[in-house]
């Protein structure tokens, strides 16, 4: 680990517990990172930090080793059960809390803790089994561990430490409600330890962590950027029909690189993962679209160099540590220049190099000042050549190679899309269904053959059922407007039989032309010449009350 950003602070300098020191040498961590150095000191001493270190630098290392210590040094609660973890981990999404268990395992593996790693897209019992089976660590994301809390599978009361990774990106994607409901589901703030560690700390996050914590000390490394020194930005200005042409022209002219392209939609990833593989380029795709299974075995394989590209959304920009990434393509400009630091952070980490191409489309360059005024440089732009939207010749596939799995993992994101889809109509319609008349319910002739029938086929209200070959009678209505007159033409006759009219005096014109029979109207309109007997006593009651109220001036 000579090559990376280390200080002359050594893990042994510490008090830690012996197995958790042997579980960090095993790993081949012997001296601590600037953010390891500077926390460990406070977290140690049961007091709270809420830590902000650049991307790559150590901060997972930072709270698990602080947690794993307390859990072995202090004991538990003695009416603990073994659905109450001692410690959770909350993360913001999938492929982070996967990262910080893997994490957890490679330091922890010979602590003899139980931990459970909680997220959604998986098989719900076998988790729901292991919590029932007794943890000590819980790492998860919000949302299915809320449900667990909902359905008492998993009890907080017993929570002695808590660590929030990545909190301002809770804060992005709508988490802060959910952790505020676990958070109050845990013990007060000053019985138990808070963890708050991110790449950046704005005003509304410290506002949580005054509010749920305990007097936390803020722990900061200052650096010369917002973004790491070591990685080679550059940029260029491409039509929107020309970034595919030019994103294979650099990677022509790269040679062998691995790298990950970010594309801020769905739909536009699978587009330019298509366009890729078609080129001869192993490619994974990485979206909220992919099922949870195969998103794992897809960073599984690109960890293993067995890919060479992986094209995703914001999905994968956040905490993901995979060594030996090369290039970073922005192929679309986020429009959170926080999402730009994370994204270029996956390359050149703890003290690696790497490059990071920026495409700056019409779409999209509108997030480009925003950027630069937020990592305070200004982004090298290179000129685009003729040469350079040239498409290169399609490299050639290995003998024997069948179906990619990036197919599959297509047909997998369209099955996915198609299985919400049906379930939000069937949601639609289970929620619209009320009211409306059934379908082939009615009145009179055309509801009879609705109605309910007895056995030998008679109707219960008495009647027997028209047979196949008997025609309904028709109405009056329709024998009136069924009638012709001489010479007149069919669009003449549909507007006679549509035709609604009255006279001035109030006849009524039928549709086939005869004027209705007015009824005379022979009940009289009776003439009220006096209040009614009920209405005159009551006037009479109330003027003897009004008489009996003392008044100024009246005698009694």
């Amino acid at each position: 680990m000579s090559d990376k950003p280390l200080t002359d602070v050594c893990f042994e300098n510490f008090s830690l517990d012996p197995a958790l020191l042997k579980g960090l040498e095993d790993a081949g961590f012997i001296r601590c990172t600037p953010i390891q150095a500077m926390s460990l000191p406070i977290t140690l001493q049961g007091r709270d930090v809420a830590g902000q270190a650049q991307t790559g630098t150590g901060k997972t290392a930072a709270f698990l080793v602080s947690m794993f210590n307390r859990l072995l040094t202090k004991p538990a609660h003695a009416d603990r059960k073994d659905n109450e973890p001692r410690a959770v981990i909350l993360a913001p999404t999938r492929e982070l809390a996967i990262q910080i268990e893997k994490d957890a395992q490679q330091i922890g593996r010979n602590l003899g803790l139980r931990m459970a790693l909680i997220y959604g897209g998986v098989d719900y019992d076998k988790q729901r089994t292991q919590l029932s089976d007794g943890v000590d660590v819980i790492i998860a994301t919000p949302g299915r561990l809320i449900d667990f809390v909902r359905q008492h599978a998993v009890s907080l009361r017993a929570v002695d430490v808590v660590i929030l990774d990545e909190a301002d990106r809770m804060f992005d994607l709508g988490f802060i409600k959910d952790i505020r409901f676990l958070l109050r589901r845990m013990p007060d703030p000053h019985q138990r330890q808070n963890l708050l560690f991110s790449a950046t700390l704005s005003h509304r996050v410290l506002e949580l962590a005054y509010e749920h914590m305990n007097e936390p000390e803020k722990v900061v490394i200052e650096s010369e950027s917002v973004t790491v020194s070591r990685v080679r930005q550059v940029g260029y200005y491409p039509a929107a029909d020309e970034k595919i042409p030019l994103l294979l022209h650099l990677l022509h002219k790269i040679g062998s690189p691995r790298g990950m392209v970010f594309v801020n939609m769905k739909i536009a990833a699978e587009r330019v993962a298509r366009k890729l593989e078609a080129h001869g380029w192993k490619v994974g795709l990485l979206s909220g679209d992919v099922p949870q299974k195969k998103r794992e075995s897809l960073l599984n394989r690109f960890q293993k160099g067995e890919l060479e590209l992986l094209v995703g959304t914001d999905v994968a920009a956040r905490g993901l540590h995979i060594h030996g990434v090369t290039h970073v393509f922005n192929y679309d400009l986020p429009h959170d220049p926080e999402d730009y630091v994370h994204r270029i952070g996956r390359t050149a980490r703890l003290g690696a190099e790497g490059d990071a191409v920026s495409f700056a489309c019409e779409d999209y360059a509108v997030s480009l000042p925003d950027i630069e005024k937020y990592i305070e440089q200004k982004i090298p732009f290179e000129s685009i050549t003729p040469e350079m939207l040239v498409a290169p010749p399609k490299r050639e596939r290995a003998a024997g190679e069948g179906r990619s799995e990036l197919m599959e993992v297509l047909d997998a994101a369209a099955a996915k899309r198609r299985e919400d889809r049906d379930r939000q109509n069937r949601d639609g319609k289970r929620g619209s269904s009320g009211g409306g008349r059934r379908q082939g319910s009615g009145t009179g002739a055309a509801g009879a053959g609705s109605r309910e029938r007895k056995p030998g086929g008679e109707r219960r209200d008495g009647h027997k059922p028209r047979t196949e070959g008997a025609a309904a009678a028709p109405r009056p209505a329709e024998v009136a407007n069924a009638a012709a007159v001489p010479g007149e033409t069919p669009a003449e006759a549909e507007r006679r039989r549509n035709r609604r009219r009255r006279k001035p005096r109030g006849e009524r014109v039928e549709a086939s032309g005869n004027i209705a029979v007015e009824q005379p109207i022979t009940a009289e309109i009776p003439l009220v010449t006096e209040p009614p007997a009920f209405f005159a006593r009551l006037k009479h009651k109330l003027k003897q009350i009004v008489q009996r109220l003392p008044m100024p001036g009246r005698r009694r």
